[in-house]
């Protein structure tokens, strides 16, 4: 599992003093970024040699996070298939989970347009931060 703590920002509130859901797909993402660097272990994340490609991302929303307290973002792989696997994500505030959601990427060639095996040695990599089980 990896964490990012995410400190809200007052453009990122909503009329009703929520953080917008608009703010998710954009931290989900940011929190991503050591599974991204599984992939492309060049510490700059050279986009030339980038292998991956988002192929459906779905979010729900628990209870309403606020402005004014850091959320913390827990990020886990959940599903390893031969060419994509699936990002389970959760934003925590106060010790309660407020939103969760899961990415599908697809480890993916550019040059030849087509998705690409993931190795073994990339799978055993990946499962080390596993899902095995949330607390509610």
């Amino acid at each position: 599992m990896f964490y990012e703590i995410i400190k809200p920002r007052v453009g990122e509130t909503d009329a009703l003093g929520h953080i917008n859901n608009t703010v998710f797909p954009q931290w989900f993402e940011a929190a991503r970024n050591p599974i991204f660097k599984l992939f492309n272990p060049d510490a700059t994340l050279n986009l030339t040699q980038w292998n991956l490609i988002l192929a459906n991302m779905s979010i729900d929303f628990h209870v309403p996070l606020k402005f004014g307290n850091d959320v913390e973002i827990k990020t886990f792989v959940k599903r390893i298939g031969n060419t994509s696997l699936d990002i389970y994500q959760e934003a925590w505030q106060n010790n309660v989970k407020h939103v969760s959601g899961t990415a599908i990427m697809v480890h993916y060639d550019y040059t030849l347009k087509k998705p690409q095996p993931i190795t073994p040695e990339f799978k055993q990599k990946l499962h080390v931060h596993f899902l095995l089980a949330t607390a509610e």
